[in-house]
């Protein structure tokens, strides 16, 4: 029996406290949009569990006055062996979260990623920071604005693009389809979803009335005419384009000057493929169990990328990452660092900027609990043998 551990509930103490307080706050389809995965959701509760069934080694006596946690990411110095993942659609989660969430991670030393369906465009999110961010891409059907939003996101002096790879086809995300969150054709559906915004007051106040222009930021250009967010995702969701191969990576290399890191990676054949094709780095991701259920946890796949191409190519790791534990335990597998994508997303939701400080900060406690109680001082020196 797993014992009650929420005592009095005065201050969140964990991301799944955020994740609690982001439902309370959030109309039901938005946070199902953030919460939710694809069919059962049987690889996104894997994520975790993989994670949870490793075990560290405690071992004592050691000289661990003086921890460690950074390191060096695709050329960058990070305070942190994490980075905010690409999420989209979070500006209609809090008031412009993308520009709240960067700021956090600057403060922190940690990256922000810039998801292409983000409601701050890249230049907004420019102007609120001064370290350099990262942004994610997908390789669309119309390359000309796939190639505009490189330039712009160059321009914008962002190190690393993000190329998302695992995204050919959208998902069968069901509580989406049962939230009508591609579109509502009923009268009483759209009565429902009317009472789910109304009868959220804070989130009504801060995002719909505050948080305005509620659009897909990098997108205006491309579909000038839309003017809600249903007819901007109509058109996303007309450019995942299915014919994308290998290939397509040497269009992308010739119009993005800096790092190129292919997230979506699970498979040890496709992990040397992506090293051959002279990709800087991969993230080994299931897409947070969003895209096809009934894969393996990235937990599960990442030893045997890393022992495959680790030694060639920079392996990063996203999928159930919670806690600073979870980011000691796939820094142990082999992982450089790791993504955290729900984890902001609750965070952001749930209390803002202040919010995303605050989980940063957390896992920041953990990692250096985790790191002292099993005899390593430094992150960058965490390896197998740091796992019974």
């Amino acid at each position: 029996m797993i014992p009650e551990t929420r005592g009095l509930g005065l201050a969140p103490a964990n991301v799944d406290d955020y994740r609690a307080l982001a439902r309370l706050r959030l109309p039901r389809h938005l946070f199902d949009y953030l919460d939710g995965a694809a069919y059962d959701e049987v690889t996104a509760g894997e994520n975790r569990a993989a994670l949870a069934r490793l075990r560290l080694r405690q071992r004592v006596l050691r000289d661990v006055s003086r921890l460690s946690l950074s390191t060096r990411v695709l050329g960058q110095e990070l305070a942190l062996p994490v980075a905010l993942a690409p999420l989209g659609l979070m500006g209609a989660m809090a008031r412009r979260a993308e520009v709240q969430a960067a700021r956090a991670a600057q403060a922190a030393g940690v990256p922000f990623c810039e998801s292409t369906v983000s409601i701050c465009a890249i230049e907004e999110v420019r102007a609120a920071t001064t370290a350099p961010f990262w942004f994610q891409l997908y390789v669309m059907r119309d390359r000309g604005y796939a190639r505009e939003l490189m330039a712009r996101a160059a321009g914008a002096g962002c190190p690393v693009l993000m190329l998302t790879v695992d995204l050919a086809v959208m998902g069968a995300r069901y509580r989406d389809v049962r939230n009508g969150m591609a579109g509502v054709e009923s009268l009483r559906g759209r009565l429902v979803q009317a009472w789910q915004l109304a009868s959220h007051a804070g989130w009504l106040v801060d995002v719909a009335l505050k948080g305005k222009p509620l659009t897909f930021g990098n997108l205006t250009a491309a579909v000038p005419d839309a003017r809600s967010l249903p007819e901007f995702k109509a058109w996303v969701d007309s450019q995942f384009d299915p014919a994308v191969t290998w290939r397509d990576l040497d269009w992308v290399r010739a119009h993005w000057p800096g790092k190129l890191v292919l997230k979506g990676i699970l498979d040890v054949d496709d992990a040397r493929l992506a090293a051959d094709a002279g990709a800087d780095g991969i993230v080994v991701s299931n897409h947070g169990g969003r895209q096809l259920d009934g894969v393996a946890a990235s937990a599960e796949a990442l030893p045997g990328i890393v022992d495959a191409v680790g030694d060639r190519i920079e392996v990063l790791m996203d999928g159930g990452v919670r806690s600073g534990l979870d980011v000691v335990k796939a820094l142990a597998l082999g992982a450089r660092a790791c993504l955290l994508g729900r984890a902001w997303g609750y965070a952001v939701a749930a209390r803002g900027e202040a919010g995303v400080a605050h989980m940063l900060a957390t896992l920041r406690k953990e990692m250096e609990v985790a790191l002292a109680l099993t005899g390593v001082a430094d992150a960058t020196r965490l390896g197998r043998d740091a796992l019974a």
